[in-house]
């Protein structure tokens, strides 16, 4: 069983996107502006926003937070990344979510320039993944594809299992792992809540992907010999075990599953770093499409 350490491989491009902002900052060129949006006081997207602010300043981009209050309105919103969408300085930017129950999020999203949408949740983004067309891919995906690939794991050809359905996740999960591409090439089911039998699925995979936000939820029993495991899932649970009081724990029961599994990701350490670093390839994107 080998660990995938999804701590190194951010650090790891974080390193490589620092080295080409001082090769943009040689030759005269734009250094990267990466902006996010954050309404209200949600604690899990502020401490989000802080390490994307924190990863800006290790690479060199110029870095941007704009706060808005929890009770900011819709139409003042839609505003904000109007404004956004015209400045020339800001290549990138992100509109946290989740966003207070009265602003549809949808609808914010669809407002997002698809130039700027490093998020790659615009549907123009979207349908161009879709068609394997250039363009930003969501983070977290585009993270589970780094993973994949700079730990040189065979995709082409395998079975792979995607746990879960959303716009952020599971989808566009089941779309790249079945690209004609490296990562990719793969031949992928995709299971949700109305799945009848998962476990008669997850004991055919060679690959998992799962992203469901419920705790332990892949044990041992589901998982074959071999199995590739990628947890998504991260859910703070009350632990008498730590001084703070709680502990992280991933939807895949990691103690009796990692000795089943030639690769898996741990929870913390795993594809959480990867997000980020994700969201600042796209912005290198977003800056190189224009050099």
């Amino acid at each position: 069983m080998q660990l995938i350490d999804g701590k190194k491989i951010s650090s790891d491009i974080l390193d490589e996107i620092s080295l080409e902002v001082k090769v943009l900052k040689a030759a005269g060129k734009k250094v990267p502006h990466l902006a996010a949006v954050l309404v209200g006081d949600d604690g899990a997207s502020q401490t989000y926003v802080a390490a994307k602010v924190k990863a800006c300043e290790r690479v060199g981009f110029e870095s941007t937070l704009v706060r808005l209050p929890r009770s900011t309105s819709e139409k003042e919103l839609l505003e904000k990344v109007s404004e956004l969408n015209a400045n020339s300085n800001i290549d990138g930017y992100i509109v946290q979510m989740p966003l207070p129950k009265h602003i549809n999020e949808q609808k914010i999203i669809e407002s997002i320039s698809p130039e700027k949408d490093v998020d790659g949740f615009h549907p123009q983004s979207v349908g161009k993944m879709a068609l394997n067309l250039p363009t930003y891919l969501p983070a977290t995906p585009y993270g589970i594809i780094q993973l994949l690939k700079r730990y040189n794991i065979p995709t082409e050809g395998k079975h792979c299992v995607v746990i879960g359905r959303s716009n952020i996740v599971g989808s566009p999960m089941s779309v790249l792992m079945a690209r004609n591409s490296n990562p990719g090439n793969c031949t992928v089911t995709l299971c949700h809540s109305k799945t009848i039998n998962l476990k008669e699925h997850t004991l055919q995979a060679d690959i998992i992907i799962i992203a469901l936000g419920r705790p332990e939820f892949l044990t041992a029993n589901m998982v074959k010999e071999g199995a590739v495991v990628i947890d998504v899932g991260i859910t703070r649970v009350v632990s008498t075990q730590t001084k703070s009081g709680f502990k992280l724990l991933g939807d895949v029961k990691f103690d009796e599953v990692a000795p089943k599994c030639s690769f898996i990701t741990p929870v913390p350490g795993g594809v959480g770093p990867m997000t980020i670093a994700s969201l600042l390839m796209n912005t290198l994107l977003a800056v190189n499409s224009k050099n």
